[in-house]
């Protein structure tokens, strides 16, 4: 569903992604994974069009987003979570997620679906977003890429400082997205918090696809793991 061919990409004059190639398919999820600075948000980054492409390029289906600007990107079925979040804090639950809803103003199921999804999220959605916790700004996060129906969800470190009860519980909508045939592409440094949920796993380095392996194996293989990651 979600391609990319041959893209480079960096910022400025600094390249940073060499020929990347790689398909993430609706109803499964692929990790992106990789030492630090190997080029996984950077990856993100370059299929939302946050970055110019240098060459290559990324499909969504039949259609290229690579001429287009990140809002029609979002538009077209792309939703994306950045690492850190990035709320709007001084607004409520209902108002960042109204700001998720801009390409579907008049559809309030949409707002049931993600509420169904993360029930905390009604019980706080007069609440200001800086004021929740960690673990509830995620859900938010998550939830107002969520509004737009997406067919990907690009997810970067979803995880990240998060307390266990918290981090399954993101874990579990994942999962749920992968069951209602959402294509979902997840850089994750828990290796943790991935290994029971990858369908494929590509590994970066220096900005290249190195290899990329079924969920089976990196399960099965720990030396996978070791030669990639040091770990």
């Amino acid at each position: 569903m979600l391609k990319l061919d041959q893209v480079d990409a960096g910022y400025g004059r600094a390249q940073v992604l060499r020929s990347v190639s790689l398909e993430a398919k609706a109803g499964e999820i692929t990790c992106l994974l990789g030492r630090n600075g190997a080029g996984k948000t950077t990856t993100l980054k370059a299929i939302m069009q946050v970055i110019p492409l240098m060459s290559g390029a990324v499909y969504l289906e039949s259609s290229s987003l690579s001429e287009r600007a990140a809002q029609d990107v979002a538009r077209s079925g792309v939703g994306y979570v950045p690492q850190g979040r990035r709320l709007f804090g001084a607004l409520t639950v209902a108002e960042n997620l109204d700001v998720g809803r801009f390409t579907r103003p008049q559809d309030s199921m949409v707002l049931e679906e993600v509420f169904e999804l993360f029930p905390r999220l009604r019980e706080r959605s007069q609440q200001r977003a800086n004021t929740l916790s960690g673990g509830e700004q995620q859900m938010l996060a998550m939830a107002r890429a969520l509004c737009l129906r997406p067919k990907v969800v690009l997810l970067d470190e979803p995880t990240e400082g998060l307390q266990p009860s918290m981090m399954e519980a993101i874990r579990n909508v994942t999962r749920t997205l992968r069951e209602r045939g959402v294509a979902v592409v997840l850089v994750e440094q828990r290796i943790e918090a991935i290994l029971d949920l990858a369908d494929h796993a590509v590994f970066l380095e220096n900005g290249q696809v190195v290899e990329t392996v079924p969920g089976e194996a990196l399960r099965d293989t720990p030396q996978i793991l070791a030669r990639h990651l040091g770990v």
